[in-house]
């Protein structure tokens, strides 16, 4: 990352601007299994179909996903697969992360405890 120039560090900023919203994932998430329309991706992450719509068009200008008219349907799919990969590399780092902090507040709450027995039994 350190050789990117500004102007490249600049799409990569862009790029996980993309990624940012929940909405976006979700929909994300729902192409994961497959191309779908817009109707099949409402109907499986629950948002509206003018949400759905200004998702799906901000994922095809970032490259992210494609769309594909079939008859009176558009179908989209994941042109960058790797973002599930990013996702779970994600995911995985905070959940590490969440169980250090757990591990951390059950050490302090322990502390705590051992205070409170001993300045109990002075």
């Amino acid at each position: 990352m350190m050789t990117l120039s500004p102007s490249a560090l600049t799409q990569v900023a862009d790029y996980f601007k993309v990624l940012s919203e929940l909405s976006r994932l979700q929909v994300l998430c729902s192409l994961k299994s497959g191309s779908k329309n817009v109707t099949e991706i409402m109907e499986e992450t629950g948002l509206g179909q003018a949400n759905v719509s200004k998702h799906l068009k901000i994922l095809a200008q970032a490259g992210i996903v494609s769309r594909t008219p079939q008859g009176v349907s558009v179908y989209y799919e994941i042109v960058e697969p790797f973002i599930f990969d990013l996702c779970e590399l994600v995911g995985d780092r905070l959940s590490l992360r969440l169980q250090e902090q757990s591990q951390q507040l059950k050490q302090l709450e322990s502390l705590r405890r051992n205070k409170n027995v001993s300045a109990g039994r002075l």
